[in-house]
């Protein structure tokens, strides 16, 4: 396995340290928390630093574990493509978006509840990997069934939508759905395709 690269490392390590101080000093670690993650606007604790900071909390060692599984296998492939400065950036569009996203959700649905995770961030890797390598086969865990990057991109693009509309699970899936809203939109802003102008320097 070739090494992790340097970006995507920091962020595992630093979500990994995170959730742990919050499990093993709750009581001094948990007002900060409560400071990082995403609140609602009409709750009266939103910050404009959550927007960045929600993604680094997570809620439970799952949610933890799946992230940063995604972050790995995603994550780390396309920092050696990009770089770690484009890596980056497409991860802060991606994290803003699926922040966007949610934010306007949890108001229009007068939600009290906070959000916390990388989830936003990741389905915009997840996205970038399908637009990069449509046809890498992958093998999810859930399914395990064989499919091309593409194809997985979809169907868990589609499914996260109906999630959206019709569950009530608690899980923030039309953050997800901002998340790869901003790395299309960042990929194509790159490119220079509609809707931004002619391709940017590198």
């Amino acid at each position: 396995m070739p090494p992790i690269p340097p970006v995507t490392k920091t962020l595992l390590l630093t979500c990994v340290a995170i959730f742990f101080a919050g499990m093993l000093l709750p009581g001094v670690f948990g007002p900060f928390e409560a400071l990082l993650a995403l609140w609602p606007l009409q709750s009266g604790r939103f910050m404009p630093w959550q927007v960045v900071t929600y993604g680094f909390l997570h809620g439970d060692m799952t949610h933890l574990l799946f992230n940063m599984l995604g972050l790995w296998m995603f994550g780390s492939e396309i920092e050696r493509l990009w770089g770690q400065r484009r890596y980056l950036q497409f991860l802060l569009a991606s994290l803003l978006t699926a922040a966007a996203a949610q934010l306007a959700v949890t108001f229009l649905m007068g939600s009290p509840y906070p959000t916390v995770g990388a989830s936003g961030a990741l389905y915009g890797l997840l996205l970038a990997f399908g637009m990069l390598f449509p046809n890498r086969t992958i093998v999810p865990l859930f399914p395990p069934i064989p499919m091309k990057a593409r194809t997985f991109v979809i169907v868990f693009g589609a499914l996260e939508f109906v999630l959206g509309l019709t569950g009530r699970s608690g899980v923030a899936h039309f953050a997800h759905l901002g998340g790869m809203l901003g790395g299309f939109l960042m990929i194509r802003y790159w490119r220079g395709q509609p809707p931004f102008g002619r391709a940017r320097r590198r």
